[in-house]
């Protein structure tokens, strides 16, 4: 079954795409419930935006040479990708910053599937710092391709990702104006609570972008001039 083809991702409308091109979503069953977690919580744009977050993290961690289970755990990876915005949704959404208020949500979460508690820390680190550049690249390999693999899918260091990779990436998993949306999510939730976009934060920059002239976040603005587009 490819990943366009899944039951678990079904509620994203997902189309089939050609099962060489895309790395294989992870089938164990700890991985599936955070998936169906991400699905029920998350909008569209922002669930298919972790997915695909995911799967560029994997295409750069082979594009490396990391080894799986060596080099780093694929099940964490995954897990720290696809969980990496569950703050923009209603369950993680608390009085802190969205990156913070996720990382304690995933971390909730994994610990009520038992995961252990040092892979836990791991994924939190990762999540709360995924918008931290010049930080999460010295927190070790998983918070630097968590944090590199969410900024492919906003068009950076994509060179080695084919095109036609790409195409059935986003074909499986469409945009859906996934930058405005993301933006319109942490702007919303700090305009209700001030205190979670503190300054010189990410959402501190985004809310302060959208309520002053041109009224555009410049993430927004590079991720339309990028390859993947908005």
């Amino acid at each position: 079954m490819t990943p366009g083809e899944s039951q678990v991702t079904a509620g994203l409308k997902a189309v089939p795409a050609p099962r060489e091109l895309i790395p294989a979503l992870p089938e164990d069953p700890l991985t599936r419930r955070a998936l169906h977690l991400v699905i029920r919580e998350e909008s569209a744009p922002i669930a298919h935006h972790s997915i695909r977050s995911a799967l560029f993290a994997r295409l750069l961690a082979d594009h490396r040479g990391a080894e799986p289970g060596c080099d780093y755990d694929p099940q964490l990876l995954f897990l720290a990708c696809v969980l990496h915005d569950i703050g923009l949704s209603e369950r993680g959404n608390g009085r802190q910053r969205f990156e913070v208020d996720g990382a304690d949500a995933a971390a909730a979460f994994l610990t009520e599937q038992n995961l252990p508690a040092g892979q836990v820390d791991a994924v939190w680190e990762a999540i709360a710092l995924h918008t931290s550049p010049g930080i999460a690249e010295r927190r070790g390999t998983l918070c630097a391709f968590v944090r590199a693999g969410v900024g492919m899918d906003f068009g950076r260091d994509t060179d080695f990702i084919s095109d036609a990779t790409g195409a059935a990436i986003h074909a499986a998993y469409p945009r859906l104006s996934m930058t405005t949306t993301l933006v319109d999510e942490v702007v919303a939730q700090a305009v209700a609570r001030p205190e979670k976009a503190p300054p010189h934060s990410f959402p501190g920059g985004v809310l302060h972008e959208r309520t002053t002239p041109p009224y555009r976040a410049s993430i927004e603005e590079r991720t339309a001039a990028a390859r993947w587009g908005n």
